[in-house]
């Protein structure tokens, strides 16, 4: 549904964001996403997202004037769910993990980067992979190097509240040769909080009602301790908890719409 995600730096670049919250009128209709689906997700763990084995998913890429420039297309390889005892209490909790396989396709269809992803879902939340924040356009200077990538995951919950704080999350790529570290590049999605919600947002995949999540989004490599480059601005991701992220926007400092990313296909 916000999933993410990123080769997001092949397409977006050393860039600075700034998001403002922008929706569509209220759709009738059984295209909407109903409340009823709303109230049900806290009990959809087994499926994150409405997930399933072997679905597909395909996100537009679109500069600030809404023309394409690209997509990014997921598919989902397995879901599993385990249960395991946990605190004093000694009480069951069920986890799910999905594991995807993301790419990232320019306009001739030509893939220019891919990943594999993990979502989990825990309780009444859904998590999705911080690996997916990774900034590609700040490690193209440092090619034929080694690189040693971990993420946090960005939680999304399945009851989600207005005005309500989420964790930060994203990605760190540690880059060395194989006798010195030579610096991090950090993408850190931060100062996550549900703005409001629902409501409803169209995309070429549908309308659905969805929760606008805004956030500060920092890009920041570090040769040194005391030689940091960053640039940060804001997102607004949209996302239904019965779906998924359904639209991103990205903003400057200076609140201009830089890129969205919006679902094609489910």
């Amino acid at each position: 549904m916000r999933y993410f995600c990123n080769f997001l730096g092949l397409f977006i670049g050393l860039h600075t964001l700034h998001a403002t919250a922008q929706t569509a009128p209220a759709p009738t209709g059984p295209a909407v996403v109903s409340d009823l689906s709303f109230k049900q997700a806290g009990a959809a763990c087994a499926h994150p997202f409405g997930l399933s084995t072997g679905q597909q998913l395909e996100y537009q890429l679109l500069d600030a004037k809404g023309r394409p420039t690209g997509s990014v297309r997921y598919r989902v390889l397995s879901i599993k769910t385990d249960t395991a005892v946990v605190g004093k209490k000694k009480k069951k909790v069920a986890t799910t993990t999905v594991k995807l396989k993301s790419g990232y396709y320019d306009l001739s269809n030509l893939v220019l980067q891919q990943q594999d992803l993990t979502y989990t879902c825990q309780r009444d939340t859904v998590y999705t992979d911080g690996l997916g924040e990774i900034n590609y356009e700040g490690l193209k200077s440092f090619r034929d190097r080694l690189l040693a990538p971990s993420g946090k995951p960005l939680a999304w919950p399945n009851q989600p509240t207005a005005n309500t704080a989420l964790p930060k999350g994203g990605a760190e790529v540690k880059v060395s040769s194989p006798s010195v570290a030579i610096a991090k590049v950090n993408t850190t999605v931060k100062s996550r909080k549900v703005l409001a919600g629902p409501v409803a947002v169209t995309v070429p995949a549908g309308t659905f009602n969805c929760y606008p999540v805004e956030s500060q989004r920092e890009l920041a490599t570090a040769a040194r301790a005391d030689l940091i480059l960053k640039n940060t601005g804001r997102e607004v991701d949209y996302y239904s908890p019965v779906v998924g992220i359904i639209k991103t926007e990205y903003y400057d400092k200076n609140g201009k719409l830089l890129q969205s990313r919006v679902l094609a296909k489910k």
